[in-house]
């Protein structure tokens, strides 16, 4: 009695071992085949530059998804072998079936592919913003907006910049340095704003804060001077006595007068800033340095201002052939003006 007993309770066991392998399994392939579902889970997956085909498994697994991770990988080799996961954001639901979600990450919802994107020196805000737009990095409306403010980064140079001026356009012009970035598709524009901020950050020298402080300058007056030397120079040597000239008229009190202004204060006038904002960009119309940056310079040319010639030089233009020509008095610039065609 007791034999039959024990036979009969191991047949119980493997009945049930089997009923347990076979329930498994017919899930399993449930879910390799996907299954309508009353209560279907989504899941937006997204994939980072760095993340290994394990992780990715281990999400799609965490998120209800697919069932097993193990299983999901195996798959994966056995029908997609070489199959390469995108940078990206991935609308799933835990009703796909295997076929369906490897499919579908073929091509994401929202692409995160890095892109390089070189912003030469001397690019603005304009351009920029229209640059990272056409590589698919964030609108151009979205960067404006991030460069409007100074709020929500942190830099300790930041503290000094201009408060609650409304003549100021962009606020963070100037500062978003020209290099070339891997950036990616679809980044919001205030992560891409602060990521050429932090490039400006690590090449700011005490060759940069001494120049400030012996010139009785703030760092964003000095970064203007440079964004106007920026615009005026074709040359490190034509920068290097551009800011001479501009200097020497800011110490007298003069107008700096550079054509350059002009053409920047238009655009944002255009782009709906105020007349009076227009008016305090404009150097033929403000007393000194304008409001704000024009343009993002490179590393020569605020290395060009800050070791500037000492001159006598109060004018300057370039000739048709691209020439400059320096002058120290009103006499001598009309008289270089008319040995050198400039028109």
């Amino acid at each position: 009695m007791k034999r039959i007993v024990k036979i009969a309770v191991t047949l119980l066991i493997v009945i049930a071992v089997i009923i347990g392998v076979l329930f498994v399994c017919v899930n399993i392939i449930r879910d390799i085949n996907g299954t309508e579902k009353k209560d279907v889970k989504k899941y937006t997956l997204t994939i980072e530059e760095n993340d290994f085909e394990y992780q990715i498994s281990e999400k799609l697994k965490n998120n209800d998804i697919v069932i097993d991770d193990s299983i999901w990988t195996m798959w994966m080799n056995k029908h997609y072998p070489d199959f390469v996961y995108l940078n990206g954001e991935y609308y799933l639901d835990s009703s796909m079936s295997y076929e369906e979600i490897a499919e579908k990450l073929k091509e994401p919802d929202i692409s995160h592919r890095v892109v390089k994107v070189a912003i030469p020196e001397g690019y603005n805000v304009f351009e920029i913003a229209e640059t990272l737009e056409k590589n698919g990095i964030c609108s151009a409306d979205d960067f404006y907006e991030a460069a409007s403010t100074a709020e929500g980064y942190d830099y300790e140079w930041l503290a000094d910049f201009p408060k609650d001026n409304k003549n100021v356009g962009f606020i963070l012009e100037g500062f978003l340095f020209p290099a070339t970035y891997d950036l990616q598709e679809n980044t919001p524009a205030k992560e891409v704003v602060d990521e050429m901020l932090n490039a400006f950050d690590v090449r700011l020298s005490r060759k940069m804060t001494s120049f400030c402080e012996e010139n009785d300058m703030t760092l964003y007056e000095f970064i203007t001077l440079c964004s106007i030397v920026q615009e005026e120079a074709l040359t490190r040597d034509s920068a290097d006595r551009i800011a001479s000239v501009l200097i020497n008229r800011l110490e007298r009190g003069s107008k700096l007068q550079c054509d350059v202004t002009y053409y920047y204060a238009k655009k944002l006038l255009d782009y709906g800033f105020s007349k009076d904002c227009y008016d305090s960009y404009y150097t033929y119309r403000c007393p000194a340095l304008p409001s704000g940056p024009i343009t993002n310079p490179g590393m020569d040319i605020i290395n060009a201002v800050i070791e500037h010639s000492d001159t006598d030089y109060l004018f300057f233009f370039s000739d048709k052939n691209g020439e400059f020509h320096f002058a120290a008095t009103s006499d001598e610039f009309e008289a270089l003006k008319k040995q050198y065609p400039w028109k």
